[in-house]
């Protein structure tokens, strides 16, 4: 039997494919469906040729050879050749029958793991970013670090700009969403994509620190524009271990907003 794997963004794509190159029509094969597709992933069919349609081919090719060949001391053999050959047609339309309960077994099989992966929510970070920067035509490089409370997947290559976004919001969209479909652990998954969370805590922890000092100063507190959690963790955490100044969040998302006061007024 004649198959050939097809892939495409959805199913009729790749059968289509398998089709052109196997150079078959639709009617004359068999498709297998292996794989629907996804978001981050291709759809995968085996479309092969049918053993009804594989002798239908033969068979025309093979009489006229044989009637051009023939003679008649050759026609006995010829009719018993062709018996043979019903006889044959016979075991494999029998061994078609056994195929196509083995098949239906299979697909029962596939649909049944296909549901299991479909209820399955999370994947691995690593990959989740691979298929991700994959699909989008990036080629960069992921590392992982990993320490006591966090795992880091620092993203680098070239123009990630259009990935970050303007002021970071395709990074802090990109970050919630791989928090949502990773495996869930114990430790808080970090991303830095293009060293812009790098960069942002620098700017941020120094951001945080000037005023700190203004409150030690001035006794007043201050209040931060809104930020998203990411932002807020980040001045939380530069002011933690100061012991002039302490800081709290107050407000509903999205305008929840850091207030840094003189130690003891909160």
């Amino acid at each position: 039997m004649f198959s050939v794997e097809g892939t495409g963004k959805t199913i009729e794509k790749a059968i289509e494919n398998a089709l052109l190159e196997l150079k078959a029509p639709r009617e004359d094969v068999d498709i297998k469906i292996i794989s629907e597709g996804g978001i981050f992933k291709k759809a995968k069919v085996v479309v092969s040729i049918s053993e009804d349609a594989l002798p239908k081919y033969e068979k025309h090719k093979k009489f006229v050879e044989e009637e051009k060949s023939q003679t008649e001391d050759q026609i006995e053999t010829a009719k018993e050749e062709k018996k043979e050959e019903k006889e044959k047609e016979k075991e494999e339309k029998k061994a078609v029958k056994e195929k196509e309960k083995i098949k239906k077994k299979e697909n029962k099989e596939e649909e049944k793991q296909l549901k299991e992966e479909k209820t399955s929510k999370y994947c691995d970070p690593k990959e989740f970013l691979t298929d991700l920067f994959e699909i989008l035509g990036k080629d960069v490089e992921i590392t992982t670090l990993e320490d006591e409370k966090y795992i880091t997947y620092m993203v680098n290559g070239e123009n990630l700009g259009d990935v970050i976004g303007h002021r970071g919001e395709g990074y802090y969209s990109l970050n919630t969403l791989l928090k949502q479909v990773s495996i869930k652990n114990e430790k808080k998954i970090l991303l830095d994509v293009g060293s812009f969370r790098e960069k942002r805590v620098e700017s941020l922890t120094e951001t945080a620190k000037r005023l700190a000092n203004k409150v030690a100063k001035t006794g007043r507190f201050i209040k931060l524009d809104p930020m998203n959690p990411s932002d807020r963790r980040i001045i939380h955490t530069a002011l933690q271990d100061d012991n002039r100044v302490t800081t709290l969040s107050k407000g509903s998302e999205p305008n929840r907003q850091v207030i840094i006061f003189p130690k003891g007024d909160e």
